[in-house]
């Protein structure tokens, strides 16, 4: 693609992906911030970054770009011209839309210069920790010279700014270690966070300045206060990332300065004397989310979800549709459609397990008999609760297996896989274990006895048995044989006692393991029953 094509595609990418609606939504849910992460290309010239693009490339390409960078920074011609660079637009533009909601927002680097880590997915280099290794002709560590600079322009422009939280200096710095050939006591992170608070403060900015640990942003060994080279230790924050960990309060990690356990977070706070916060969250079931937010409110510390919007995220606020492929003008074109607000599908059962009540249980759709009710459609709440599921929240990161196994539809236990069956929502309820059950809220229209149907497949040769109850009350089961691979759904029906009218709960219970399930439906008692419904 051309540079300007590219740089046309990127510029309508930035300005459809969050604008004021996307703002608008995350304050109507009841959020008070938003933590705004930033590449710092953004900050370039056009003519800047195309010796950016041209670096990522080809790796014999990087030098020149170095060097170019090197010449940028001795001559001041990097970050001036504030105007007129992307990345200050469009962070002014971020606060004039919060500050209508009275929301903060948090200034998070998040791809730094030449990459704070090794993970490319989070960073922005072409070696591997240039940030902490690169040094250019005079023997300077270039990239975070540069860093330096960036910020003392960010703090310039915006250190009277109350709509401004916190500076978040640096995203998840991580494989800073020996193995690395760097320090194991995170000398590195040490020294520019030293040099970065100092020079915040010479320009007069009082700022909240969140520091960002190694490891993904936890590890604080050689950071605390008593540790950093600067003199005004003032309005420092400690940062902690929490994904596929416990949160159980009394679970602790034997380094008193790795802080993604709970019971460590409080106990670093009470000993520093600083404030915490949680700068990223996400990434797991709505179970928990729920258990994460019970867990952090109640020790007063606040949190930040990852993320807004992503392509068939289940976890995210809002879901992008799949739009094909980049490399295709098609799909590009397809993409900056989809990523529009007004495109985009609001995950609600992720938004009530972070904003609703702990054990609270709500409909996740109008359900009514008679009627159709989806395998999908079963009520918002926690395990437990609305549902019950034998692996429905993961607390170790070292356990990859998604808690949904479709991961996609819902982000609850309950496992999912996409289905063209007819008159099915495009989805349904599978690998159900014996035990596990759905509530559905229901309203019965009329009193009187229905015939249920059930559209299901069993591919084991053991028979599945499914229980259907109205407030706890058996009113029909099936026996599910095994279905045939070129025919694999069935549709059975059996008659129920009689129900009464008025809201309900209907239970979907798994008396034996092996069917999926489509939908039930409930139709007037005159439909006629299939053989092998009970």
């Amino acid at each position: 693609m051309p540079e300007a094509a590219m740089e046309d595609f990127y510029e309508q990418y930035r300005a459809r992906f969050v604008n004021k609606a996307d703002i608008d939504f995350v304050a109507a849910q009841g959020f008070n911030c938003v933590r705004l992460p930033f590449h710092y290309d953004l900050f370039l010239t056009r003519q800047q970054r195309r010796a950016r693009n041209n670096a990522s490339r080809s790796p014999r390409n990087v030098d020149a770009y170095v060097q170019a960078l090197t010449r940028w920074y001795d001559q001041g011609q990097l970050f001036t011209n504030t105007e007129n660079l992307d990345g200050f637009r469009l962070i002014d533009e971020v606060l004039r839309w919060c500050a209508a909601n009275n929301m903060y927002v948090i200034l998070d680097l998040h791809a730094a210069p030449g990459g704070q880590g090794s993970d490319r997915n989070i960073n922005d280099n072409f070696v591997p920790l240039d940030l902490w290794k690169r040094k250019d002709a005079q023997g300077r560590l270039i990239y975070q010279d540069i860093t330096v600079r960036l910020w003392e322009k960010l703090a310039a422009r915006y250190r009277h700014d109350p709509r401004v939280a916190m500076y978040d200096f640096v995203n998840e710095p991580h494989n800073v270690n020996a193995s690395s050939g760097l320090s194991n006591e995170n000398a590195e992170i040490n020294a520019l966070y030293s040099g970065l608070i100092a020079a915040v403060r010479r320009q007069g900015d009082q700022h909240l300045l969140l520091l960002e640990g190694n490891g993904y942003g936890n590890e604080y060994t050689n950071l605390t206060p008593d540790k950093l080279r600067i003199k005004d230790r003032r309005n420092l924050v400690y940062n902690a990332h929490r994904y596929w960990c416990p949160n159980d309060p009394k679970a602790t990690d034997p380094n008193p300065n790795q802080l993604n356990l709970l019971a460590n977070l409080v106990a670093f706070r009470a000993t520093w004397q600083v404030p915490v916060w949680v700068g990223e969250t996400g990434e797991n079931s709505n179970e928990w989310f729920s258990g994460a937010v019970q867990s952090l409110s109640s020790q007063s510390i606040g949190w930040c979800h990852w993320n807004l919007k992503r392509v068939e995220g289940v976890t995210s606020l809002l879901r992008v549709r799949h739009y094909g492929s980049i490399l295709t003008p098609e799909g590009r074109a397809a993409l900056l459609r989809n990523v529009e607000f007004k495109q985009c599908v609001p995950n609600r059962d992720v938004i009530a397990a972070l904003t609703g009540p702990a054990m609270a249980r709500m409909p996740f759709v109008a359900l009514s008999i008679p009627g159709t009710i989806h395998a999908t459609d079963y009520d918002l709440g926690r395990n437990g609760i609305a549902y019950h599921d034998t692996y429905a929240e993961r607390i170790d990161y070292r356990q990859e297996a998604p808690t949904n196994n479709g991961s996609i539809c819902r982000n609850d236990g309950i496992d999912i896989q996409a289905t063209a069956d007819k008159d099915s929502n495009g989805f349904a309820v599978s690998d159900m274990a014996a035990g596990e059950w759905m509530h559905y809220t229901v309203t019965v229209a009329r009193a009187g006895a229905y015939t249920l149907r059930a559209r299901v497949k069993n591919d084991s040769a053991v028979p599945a048995r499914l229980l259907v109850k109205l407030d706890d009350v058996p009113i029909g089961s099936f026996t599910v044989n095994q279905t045939p691979a070129a025919a694999p759904w069935v549709t059975m029906a059996v008659p129920t006692t009689p129900l009464p009218a008025g809201r309900h709960t209907l239970t979907l219970y798994v008396e034996q393991p092996g069917a999926s399930l489509s939908w039930l439906q409930f139709n007037s008692a005159t439909t006629p029953t299939t053989q092998g419904g009970q």
